[in-house]
């Protein structure tokens, strides 16, 4: 599949700390897209990664999807309906939860500037974020996959990070 058959209003979803936001990042460069990153629409700025108020949120995401051309890296399944009325193009994200972990603790250690951080936020290693990437992220996996499946767009499923890094050569995605 070559990139521009995913369209100019692109989804991204997968687990937590698989890549949405570095692919969203390197795509909306290489397209000319706007990258947005719901992680940084769901939660407040200059904060510990706290909430926004859900009506709040919903109407950021509203107001987001109603660009022309956008990528858009995150999951939060209460805007997917109109999410995926917009979007032209989906892609699927499915590393092993071995891999997110590992991803985790690498950009929360070591990347001071990573992609997709909350601005004025804090990255530390936190319990919560350790359970939901062992606990939760395999239940809403298999979510995932029939959202996907379900979906009638032009779609990518993307299921190691060795195919991730393929994408980015096969698309000469510059990181």
């Amino acid at each position: 599949m070559k990139l521009s058959d995913l369209g100019d209003r692109i989804c991204i979803l997968g687990p937590s700390s698989s890549g949405k936001s570095t692919l969203a990042d390197a795509i909306a460069r290489k397209r000319g897209l706007t990258p947005i990153h719901l992680d940084l629409l769901f939660h407040l700025p200059n904060t510990d990664w706290l909430q926004r108020p859900r009506d709040e949120f919903i109407a950021l995401h509203d107001a987001a999807i109603a660009g022309e051309r956008w990528v858009m890296d995150g999951n939060y399944s209460v805007c997917m309906p109109q999410r995926f009325q917009r979007a032209t193009g989906l892609i699927l994200l499915d590393i092993s939860t071995p891999a997110s972990l590992l991803r985790y603790f690498r950009r929360t250690l070591f990347e001071k500037e990573r992609r997709g951080a909350l601005e004025g936020g804090r990255d530390s290693i936190k319990w919560d974020m350790i359970h939901h990437i062992a606990v939760t992220t395999p239940k809403n996996r298999s979510r995932y996959r029939v959202t996907f499946d379900q979906v009638n767009l032009p779609k990518l499923q993307l299921s190691s990070v060795r195919a991730i890094k393929k994408c980015f050569q096969d698309w000469d995605l510059a990181r």
